[in-house]
């Protein structure tokens, strides 16, 4: 099972973004939404793995920066 971590602010492109990677992605991909505006003891974390801004997926290790709904230095 790949596991994964989709961070995201809550904005209107984030909450698209993720629908969208929800339904795409395969049920067998365990993925950890995280909404850093409600936990933004989070964003060290999301900085740490390599997060520039969310919308962004974390796999393996890889950051995928979907679109740009926010910088992380904007979740501080």
């Amino acid at each position: 099972m790949t596991n994964a971590r989709f961070y995201h602010a809550g904005c209107p492109v984030c909450v698209s973004a993720e629908q969208t990677l929800l339904n795409l992605l395969d049920p067998s991909v365990k993925v950890d939404v995280i909404h850093l505006g409600d936990i933004p003891a989070r964003v060290a974390e999301a900085e740490a793995a390599g997060v520039q801004s969310v919308p962004a997926l974390v796999v393996d290790g890889q950051v995928l920066h979907l679109n740009f709904g926010a910088a992380i230095a904007d979740l501080k």
